[in-house]
């Protein structure tokens, strides 16, 4: 594989889901030479080291806690990612992409170059949620990065008429049905099972 484009993340949880977003967003608009293959990594952890070990070149977006504001891009490339990767893990058994680049340097097969395209999220635990209009808005303009960064590795992008893409995203999550569809916040918890909840209170009180 000659460039890999790769989003990360969480979709049910709320701005966990941005580079996800991104990556559809950017398959989506814009078609790219055969060396490029754009793809929703989601939190599959090791399974996506195979596909790192056999890219040459890797643009990631990502939502990064920086400690910035909300909605704060960032951009990080080659060595310095495995310092700034990953919001944390959703579980104690998901090895984060931070893991998965530093297992692929440590087999010696990794990028020749990497570029890490990430955002300050505001909301993490929202369950089931989007993203918060704040991470949403940014997407544009971490698009306009990576289509800089993929045409100055002399693959650029060209606009795709409207319809024209294959989504990389399951249909039922994408944005208008999956956040169409959400059910209300008197239906659904938003934070957690409404029973945990219960007896937190309880301790706590």
């Amino acid at each position: 594989m000659d460039t890999l484009v790769l989003g990360i993340g969480n979709l049910l949880w709320a701005d966990e889901g941005f580079g996800v977003r991104a990556v559809a967003a950017l398959n989506e608009g814009w078609k790219f030479p055969e060396a490029v293959t754009l793809m929703d990594g989601g939190t599959q952890g090791l399974y996506l080291l195979p596909y790192v070990q056999t890219a040459r070149r890797i643009l990631v977006f990502d939502a990064i806690d920086y400690g910035l504001e909300p909605g704060t891009l960032q951009v990080v490339r080659d060595g310095d990612i495995p310092a700034y990767l990953g919001v944390g893990k959703m579980s104690l058994h998901q090895s984060s992409f931070q893991e998965v680049l530093s297992l692929a340097q440590l087999s010696g097969q990794s990028p020749e170059r990497a570029v890490l395209v990430g955002v300050q999220p505001r909301a993490l635990k929202d369950f089931g949620g989007g993203l918060t209009e704040i991470v949403r808005s940014r997407i544009p303009d971490a698009l306009e990065i990576g289509l800089q960064v993929l045409a100055g590795w002399g693959v650029p992008g060209t606009p795709r008429a409207p319809g024209e893409a294959e989504p990389i995203v399951d249909p039922s999550l994408a944005v208008e049905r999956y956040e169409g569809e959400r059910p209300s916040e008197g239906d659904a918890c938003r934070v957690g099972d409404a029973r945990f909840l219960a007896i937190r209170a309880a301790i706590e009180n």
